[in-house]
């Protein structure tokens, strides 16, 4: 019974330290290297022709938003709407690691499967 005792134990303490942390866009800069789950407005965005990346900016409009969302070139087609267009003013979460770009905090998604509306 203590085996089985311990064995719950150490589960849910793995299962608490892997869920990722609520923190608001504004935030994100004091969580570069972590996974983190963030919800807040979507301020427009844009699509990028050149290199095919779509930016989503949360939180405020460009060049004041605090988090930016990146969408890669090989993953927009997983989108069946334009997300720049989609997202915008719509509050959303995300779960994702914060990553840095030049010294400003972004968070990659792949699909939409990855970011949720809030009603």
């Amino acid at each position: 019974m203590k085996k089985i005792t311990i064995a719950i134990a150490l589960f849910l303490g793995m299962h608490l330290t892997m869920q990722a942390q609520n923190i608001q866009p504004a935030d994100a800069v004091n969580h570069i290297g972590e996974t983190v789950t963030v919800c807040g407005k979507i301020f427009g965005g844009k699509f990028f022709d050149k290199s095919e990346m779509t930016l989503l900016n949360m939180g405020a409009a460009f060049p004041k938003s605090p988090l930016t969302i990146v969408i890669a070139k090989d993953d927009r087609k997983n989108f069946k709407t334009a997300p720049e267009e989609f997202y915008s003013d719509k509050n959303v979460c995300i779960t994702g690691v914060v990553k840095e770009y030049k010294g400003k905090p972004q968070i990659f998604i792949k699909s939409e499967d990855d970011i949720k509306i809030e009603q």
